[in-house]
């Protein structure tokens, strides 16, 4: 890994004293073969075992910082006492508003080792939609970062601002520094250690696309748990650099109605906690590098020269990797932690031709991330490509540390308690249900969509699929995405896998629109790929007619798309999901 790091010296407060001891304080009550299980201490163990290999590096920016892991874990514990000094009790939410930087990933820390529980808000929300949830989730302290305050304007919530420096007189440092003044020097032994498991560790929002964000909130003990999951799973070691980078900037898209992500993103440590790979890097003994922008160029330059191992993100976030002027095959192998989205055969290939080896997995905000893994077989291997990625595009079966996932029937009326499987012959479509280590423990102040969310013992996630013979299951759709044409259901998801993978397709995305004779039929929403942009120019329609035949080669006639929309761009959220909901109302106008 090439980075020059000596140039940079932290503060003064980030050292810690001599003969540091990492030892937490002791407790008593609990039975001597028990510890209440908590992420935090993640970071202590990383700074006893490898004090001083580079934790967490933040190159890409003005002002540069590199932090070893005993020099990281002392400024957590400075966050830690100066939330306490600034008066964050036990269960208080404190609520982060920054992009991938180190003061998100001190957060998961520093935060918990207090007591308090993270509330991580999404950069891309509004001013109207941040202040209801600093409202709703009663939080008492706001950390933000100097970019993002535009959106707390007017508001009384106490923050402290963070330039992003790592320097003195950051007002984010002063703050660090007092929390270390504060402490008197009596370290890590002068915290009082959460003894209830169960406890609360991040109030996570949902995005609300129908109505008010719901919050998630999850415990120490689920996320230590996924974390873990995710180290296993990932197979991440104290050799492998985790990438994380995000968009700080919002554009105007054509087909939205307001501002919204232009260039994709990758999974940022806002949305669910990351999925718990803050806190599953370190477990592992890791080294993060956070890049605050996209920059695919710049992405390939660490890809190339900063051993990066691993990352996370959703299809539409591939695309624009293996599509980069810079693209090239790689010297050693990366994961690709693939969510949000099943991969084409097309970018598969493409992936794998520049060493990158997608890792498919499936998961939700209440699920803290993922909880399915599409485990490869060994007979794969002597499929062709695309044999083998529709099978690689199913969601699996259940990940290490959570309980098994069913594909289970509706229930028969609202006070339904029964849970009954689906039978597992790949075609009968019923709901997601899971239960266990890997499960939000409630929506917050909201009992009543507790209840149902947590019907018959189990959460049921909204999300149709199907369970295989092999025991795999297969997402065919959102409940609100399944198009209804002449009384058969269509999966939106199962078209676009064959839309995609006509050569000439990029991105497609398909939703329902009315249609007199059979109710709704498929549209579908496409971007060309950039060698056939030219080709097709002034001949959209031409083109539709071509991408329609192509479809019924391989589709059933209901499944068809009845009208094909090529556009430049594709509406997304702030993690590099399609906006059908933007794609719906367009349909809806036409």
């Amino acid at each position: 890994m090439v980075f020059i790091i000596n140039a940079f010296q932290p503060t003064r407060e980030s050292i810690p004293p001599p003969n540091v001891s990492y030892q937490q304080k002791q407790t008593s009550g609990l039975p001597t073969h028990l510890h209440p299980l908590n992420p935090f201490p993640f970071i202590l163990r990383a700074a006893t075992v490898y004090p001083d290999k580079l934790a967490l590096a933040h190159p890409d920016v003005e002002y540069p910082t590199f932090f070893t892991y005993r020099i990281w874990a002392q400024r957590i514990q400075n966050l830690a006492y100066a939330l306490i000094e600034a008066g964050i009790q036990p269960g208080d939410r404190v609520a982060v508003l920054a992009p991938n930087s180190p003061m998100i990933a001190d957060a998961h820390y520093g935060i918990l080792a207090a007591r308090a529980i993270i509330t991580p808000i999404n950069t891309r929300l509004t001013p109207p939609e941040v202040a209801y949830i600093l409202e709703h989730s009663g939080s008492k302290l706001l950390l933000i970062d100097r970019g993002l305050m535009q959106l707390v304007q007017g508001l009384k919530i106490p923050f402290i601002v963070n330039n992003d420096t790592g320097r003195i007189g950051d007002p984010y440092e002063d703050f660090l520094s007092a929390g270390r003044r504060f402490s008197a020097e009596k370290g890590w032994a002068g915290l009082d250690v959460e003894l209830d498991e169960g406890a609360g560790a991040v109030l996570c929002y949902t995005s609300g696309t129908t109505g008010r964000p719901k919050g998630v909130l999850t415990t120490l003990r689920g996320s230590y748990l996924a974390a873990i999951a995710n180290v296993v799973e990932g197979q991440i070691s104290k050799d492998s650099t985790y990438l994380w980078w995000a968009s700080s900037l919002a554009y105007p898209h054509p087909l939205s109605e307001g501002n919204v992500l232009l260039n994709n993103r990758i999974l940022p440590m806002f949305h669910a906690a990351g999925w718990t790979f803050p806190w599953a890097n370190v477990f592992a003994f890791a080294t993060q590098i956070t890049m605050r922008t996209v920059d695919y160029s710049q992405i390939w330059k660490h890809f190339l020269n900063s051993g990066v191992t691993h990352y996370c993100g959703a299809p539409t976030v591939q695309i624009g990797i293996v599509n980069n002027p810079a693209a090239r095959p790689l010297p050693r192998s990366i994961s690709a932690i693939i969510a949000g989205a099943a991969p084409t055969a097309h970018l598969i290939g493409e992936l794998e031709k520049k060493g990158i080896q997608p890792v498919h997995v499936y998961g939700l905000t209440y699920t803290y991330g993922p909880f399915t893994r599409c485990y490869d077989q060994p007979s794969w291997a002597l499929l062709s490509l695309e044999e083998r990625a529709k099978l690689m595009a199913r969601q699996g079966q259940s990940f290490a540390t959570a309980q098994e996932v069913r594909v289970v029937y509706p229930p028969k009326s609202e006070d339904d308690q029964e849970v009954v499987d689906v039978p597992k012959d790949g075609k009968t479509v019923g709901e997601v249900a899971t239960r266990g280590n890997i499960v939000m423990k409630e929506y917050f102040r909201d009992p009543e969509a507790t209840r149902k969310a947590f019907r018959g013992g189990y959460f049921h996630s909204g999300d149709l699929a199907v369970m295989h013979p092999d025991g795999v299951i297969a997402i065919m759709d959102r409940s609100k995405d399944i198009i209804i044409s002449g009384g058969e259901n269509a999966s939106s998801l199962a078209i676009e896998q064959e839309l995609a993978s006509h050569p000439h397709v990029l991105e497609v995305s398909v939703v329902a629109r009315s249609h007199v004779k059979w109710g709704e039929r498929p549209m579908a929403f496409v971007t060309l790929r950039q060698e056939h942009v030219s080709a097709w120019k002034g001949k959209h329609n031409v083109f539709g007619d071509e991408l329609k035949r192509y479809a019924r080669t391989r589709l059933p006639g209901f499944a068809c798309p009845e009208w094909v929309e090529v556009v430049e761009e594709l509406p997304k959220t702030s993690t590099g999901k399609i906006l059908k909901t933007n794609l719906r109302t367009i349909a809806a106008k036409l």
